[in-house]
């Protein structure tokens, strides 16, 4: 509570959700659509404000109503090509993000840390329990 109020006084975005990721010692807000102009700010002022103020990386990703959307949201800037959002063998939701294969690595991330980002989201706002990327 104390960053999603931290963030909205510092950028004026309205923050629905705040991920703190251990592993990487980040933090993920997702914000109310429209506000993602407002978080980043005039050249970035914002959002580096924010990242001086908590003392920790943050990323921002812009929530959506949808899965899909909200899948492009997260693996962007990554040209999405396709998403496909099924039930596995034992009735699990998966869903298959086809990317530009320009844009594979940018989507997967170092060590996969975007893949880490997508799957803890998309798990959280929309009760899918993996993500593929191909």
């Amino acid at each position: 509570m104390r960053f999603i109020a931290l963030l909205e006084n510092l950028t004026g975005a309205i923050a629905k959700d705040c991920v703190l990721e251990p592993q990487d010692n980040r933090i993920i807000f997702v914000i109310r659509p429209g506000d993602m102009g407002l978080a980043i700010g005039k050249n970035g002022m914002n959002i580096e404000r924010t990242r001086k103020v908590i003392g920790r990386p943050v990323e921002i990703v812009e929530y959506a109503e949808t899965a899909e959307e909200f899948l492009k949201n997260i693996v962007a800037p990554a040209k999405v090509r396709g998403i496909k959002i099924s039930k596995n063998s034992e009735g699990n939701t998966v869903a298959q993000v086809t990317v530009d294969p320009h844009d594979k690595g940018m989507a997967i991330g170092k060590n996969g840390k975007n893949v880490v980002k997508t799957r803890l989201l998309m798990k959280r706002h929309f009760d899918l329990e993996n993500v593929v990327i191909a």
